[in-house]
């Protein structure tokens, strides 16, 4: 157990400190209110875009699939989603209702994902397949409910629903998602010069986000939506965990498709959710909060369902 307390401090300590530093630099000066607009603009327009557009093309669809794990994976983030949307009627702010649904269902699949499951198996298992049954769904469905959910959308007519679809249609995470699966399938060569760049950009994405993030952080903002970032917060890490792996060890999945289930619904809240929520007219307050929660927090829960499962002999 020690063991997996360290890995997952190893995992996690990184991504706290890198939004410590945000805040750090914002008290100094050096992230003003502007500056942090122009990074988180960038992060998604263009570095997450390309890193979701990467991860998408590399993949090889072809091998080792499995469709029932990717179906699983894929019903699991729906009855999520609508289970947390339901959940969201229940808050008395409405304006809060956006940021809660996401951060409430959308992991850290991608970062935290591979790095955890190569670390128990020696490769990234099933977390590629993980990714296609629930990623693409994730930012889907993101923007269609930061985009309905919005504080300033105004009255729910046909105008606003064309607005919100040509919201979806435009995203630049969607259209990113898209433009690696139809490259990935269509096994289209990528140029070694144009690879590196594009691996480049990418790798700017969570850094940079992270410091974005601290930077936009106010414990005093915070402080008022404290009841719904812990509730978040235990959706994400414990919540939706304690519904649905259960079914996933009655399914009989194991070893490395489990522990790419747990990451799917028990990882902390992914920092891309609060950049999307910023970009998209939300305060971003209730996001940035869960984030860093469910960031501190998840080494010590992902190690007690680490720890539950090998004791029961099935990762």
């Amino acid at each position: 157990m020690v063991k997996d307390l360290v890995f997952c401090l190893n995992a996690t300590v990184p991504v706290f400190l890198l939004m410590v530093l945000g805040i750090f630099l914002r008290q100094k000066g050096v992230m003003t209110k502007e500056f942090t607009g122009k990074m988180n603009s960038f992060v998604f327009r263009i570095s997450l875009p390309v890193l979701l557009f990467n991860d998408m093309r590399a993949m090889d669809f072809y091998t080792a699939w499995d469709t029932s794990f990717v179906l699983f994976c894929f019903a699991v983030s729906a009855a999520s989603i609508l289970l947390v949307t339901g959940g969201a009627f229940l808050l008395k702010r409405k304006e809060l209702r956006g940021e809660f649904i996401q951060t409430s269902y959308r992991s850290s699949a991608a970062l935290l994902g591979a790095a955890l499951v190569t670390n128990l198996y020696g490769n990234p298992g099933m977390v590629p397949l993980m990714i296609i049954g629930a990623v693409p769904l994730y930012n889907i469905a993101a923007v269609a409910e930061l985009s309905f959910f919005k504080p300033d959308r105004g009255v729910l007519d046909k105008k606003l629903i064309g607005r919100t679809i040509k919201e979806i249609i435009k995203n630049p995470l969607i259209i990113a998602i898209i433009g690696g699966l139809v490259w990935s399938l269509l096994a289209m060569p990528m140029p070694g010069v144009l690879n590196t760049t594009l691996d480049s950009v990418g790798k700017t994405a969570t850094p940079m986000g992270l410091i974005a993030l601290g930077a936009s952080f106010s414990m005093t903002a915070s402080r008022s939506i404290a009841k719904e970032a812990a509730v978040s917060t235990f959706i994400k890490l414990a919540g939706l965990g304690i519904l649905f792996l259960p079914l996933a060890v009655h399914l009989g999945f194991r070893n490395d498709e489990l522990a790419a289930a747990l990451i799917m619904c028990c990882s902390p809240a992914t920092v891309s959710s609060y950049v999307m929520a910023r970009e998209m007219g939300h305060q971003g307050t209730l996001t940035a909060a869960v984030v860093m929660l469910s960031t501190v927090l998840c080494s010590f829960t992902l190690t007690i369902w680490l720890f539950l499962f090998r004791t029961m002999g099935i990762i």
